[in-house]
């Protein structure tokens, strides 16, 4: 599944010629492209697809929508588990 989900800016940087942030969503960190919300600083939310920030969010409306997510099982189903993910491949797998 593919979803919007929101997540909170940590830090803000250019790479290669483009806006991109670390966005914290519930505990998971990524890195999203910003060239959609130009203006979007550090500590602001925002609803991110695809590792796009897409729509500014207020604070509230995204953690009850991440809470939701997360009653749902849908932020594991979106970005795994990120004590199984930091733990690192399972030695077991394949066989």
């Amino acid at each position: 599944m593919c979803l919007a989900v929101p997540g909170r800016v940590l830090d803000i940087a250019e790479r290669d010629g483009t806006r991109m942030a670390t966005v914290d969503f519930g505990g998971v960190q990524k890195e999203v492209c910003l060239e959609y919300l130009p203006d979007l600083r550090v500590g602001e939310y925002a609803i991110v697809h695809v590792g796009f920030a897409l729509q500014r969010l207020d604070e509230e409306s995204a953690k009850q929508t991440l809470e939701l997510f997360a009653e749902l099982g849908m932020l594991q189903e979106e970005f795994g588990d990120p004590w199984e993910l930091a733990a690192g491949p399972d030695e077991g797998a394949g066989e």
